[in-house]
């Protein structure tokens, strides 16, 4: 038998851990494409980056378009993934059904990768589906954690 909690010995917990390491791996090449975008456009926030560049007259902005979406689709990302990571290790402890757990973070898992993909492709209504995927995902996951905690 599986030992049960917050252990490798726990399948379900492995799955949250792999899925939740997916998840920020993920965020993770988000922060790499937002540098990535900001150094290749020469778009900078803060003064001593712009120094830093060597450019001339260069003066920091925050209008360009291109960064601007992915560092919108940022900050989506550290809105959202955080809330997962936490709600998803609560919901663990509430020893739910294997299989319904699983999908709970397959679907999260897919929903934020759509989102990405869709976030910087520009294409509705796949961004608001994966969004709405996600959203709805991790308040399934709390509803389920407050039904098993006391008030």
């Amino acid at each position: 038998m599986a030992s049960a909690g917050l252990s490798f010995g726990n399948p379900l917990f492995a799955a949250y851990a792999a899925y939740a390491s997916l998840v920020i791996l993920k965020m993770f090449f988000v922060t790499g494409a937002t540098a990535y975008f900001r150094y290749s456009r020469g778009v900078f926030a803060n003064p001593e980056d712009v120094k830093r560049r060597l450019k001339k007259g260069a003066v920091p902005r925050l209008d360009h378009p291109e960064v601007e979406r992915v560092r919108r689709l940022h900050l989506n990302d550290l809105e959202n993934i955080p809330a997962f990571l936490a709600v998803g290790l609560l919901y663990v402890l509430t020893g739910p059904s294997p299989g319904v757990a699983l999908w709970h973070f397959r679907v999260f898992t897919a929903a934020r990768c759509l989102h990405t993909l869709s976030y910087l492709a520009a294409v509705q209504p796949w961004r608001a589906l994966g969004f709405g995927a996600g959203l709805l995902t991790t308040i399934s996951m709390a509803v389920q954690v407050l039904m098993a905690g006391t008030l």
